[in-house]
């Protein structure tokens, strides 16, 4: 999933769980307190697992039809319940199992949701309590694994993947006059400016982090310091600024589509393949889509555009972890574990779940070819900050750059006034 509902406020949530004893202030428990999950554990008995695949979808079909299955032979006895959520849903189904203290055992949580519940004491510090956890990090991409880590502790592992690319098409390049897709941010601005009557070199479709973090990070600045203890000088230095600002600069001059801020026009998955904009950044889940609606059409991928920052993409997925509350944590522990083995990652893959294991590159690749670009930005993407604000924090970014691309207050007050905002939530941790 690429976003997340808003959670409650922090307070409210725990309040509503019934957290007592349970809320650990964003400090995992001593090593000694916490049960040991060994591999290869003689596991018995039943877990069920909570999960936001589509409804009756392939993702769901696989699951319950081929990798469940397969793990339950494995381990002759035991019941694995899948549980299908929608996505939206989720934080509610939380908020109310929590409360009554029937939280399910393991969750394929949305990446941005795991430093809010591992804050609220919900889930098992799985750097804590499995001795193999290393073995398992080691084989991630670095921006997946990261959006687990809360505190000093990991509280989860990534499940599956994806960040976005540069997506475009042939006939579009010929549109617009364009020999190839610009590499770089200021090779894009060029092309921008000097796009052709009723095309645009390129089209972006929202003005929150999951969209614009990659022009900042690529252009080498930054939303906060790496600890996610503060904004100022980072949204608001002036690698951020300038980013934000040649955005608004080509929006300003009609080079830049209005759906940026959620107006009227071409969505980007028509106006790329009519060839109305020559390129868009976009995830995985587009090229199966695309290529199927428009089978006439040469679909492309290519890097982020590249900038003083290198080629950044913005890490979306889901990480499996476990819930506090579960009676058969081995059991629990050893599904987890066979969620990230080369079988159920290579069957998850066959319909369009992209591994976050690096050591698994070449055999994901193999399934779908467009993976590849995917997963050679997937060395580089980085998470949107994991902290349990984020949810906050975007919505005062995407406000304040709204404020700046209608012209309200300048790009640099934009981000100074973001800034003054973001910075109390982050001092909650």
């Amino acid at each position: 999933m690429k976003r997340t509902a808003v959670l409650l406020p922090a307070v409210a949530l725990a309040i509503a769980m019934g957290l007592s004893g349970c809320d650990i202030g964003g400090s995992a428990a001593p090593a000694a307190d916490v049960e040991q999950l060994a591999p290869g554990a003689d596991v018995t008995g039943s877990i069920i697992f909570w999960h936001g695949y589509g409804e009756d979808g392939a993702e769901v079909k696989t699951l319950t039809d081929v990798v469940i299955p397969a793990f339950e032979k494995l381990h002759p006895g035991v019941t694995v319940t899948p549980v299908q959520i929608p996505p939206g849903d989720m934080h509610q189904k939380l908020v109310t199992a929590a409360a009554a203290g029937s939280l399910p055992d393991i969750i394929r949580a949305d990446i941005v949701t795991v430093p809010e519940l591992a804050k609220l004491g919900t889930l098992v510090p799985l750097s804590q309590a499995m001795p193999d956890f290393q073995d398992f990090a080691d084989t991630m991409y670095p921006g997946p694994l990261e959006t687990n880590r809360y505190g000093d502790d990991y509280w989860g592992l990534p499940l599956d993947t994806n960040t976005k690319v540069v997506i475009y098409s042939e006939q579009g390049l010929e549109a617009d006059g364009l020999d190839a897709v610009p590499a770089t941010l200021d090779e894009l601005k060029d092309a921008a400016e000097n796009s052709k009557d009723g095309t645009y070199a390129f089209a972006e479709g929202g003005a929150g982090g999951w969209n614009l973090l990659p022009y900042i990070w690529s252009n080498g600045g930054d939303i906060t310091d790496p600890d996610y203890t503060t904004a100022d000088g980072y949204l608001n230095g002036p690698k951020s600024v300038e980013a934000i600002q040649m955005l608004v600069d080509l929006y300003k001059d009609g080079k830049l589509p209005g759906i940026i801020l959620g107006g009227t026009g071409t969505g980007t998955w028509d106006g790329v393949p009519s060839g109305e904009y020559v390129s868009m950044v976009d995830g995985p889940w587009a090229m199966p889509v695309l290529q199927g609606a428009h089978p006439e059409v040469d679909f492309k991928t290519a890097p982020m555009f590249s900038g003083d920052g290198g080629s950044i993409g913005v890490v979306g997925g889901e990480d499996l972890v476990l819930t506090s509350q579960s009676e058969n944590k081995p059991l629990a522990a050893e599904f987890l574990r066979y969620m990230l083995s080369k079988d159920a990652q290579l069957a998850m893959g066959e319909v369009g779940q992209l591994s976050a294991q690096s050591t698994l590159a070449d055999d994901m690749s193999n399934l779908q070819p467009y993976y590849a670009d995917f997963l050679t930005q997937l060395e580089t993407a980085k998470p949107r900050p994991v902290t349990p604000q984020w949810a906050k924090i975007d919505d005062i970014f995407a406000k304040q750059i709204q404020l700046a691309f209608q012209g309200t207050i300048s790009v640099q007050d934009a981000l100074d006034e973001a800034v003054a905002q973001i910075d109390p939530l982050l001092a909650q941790g």
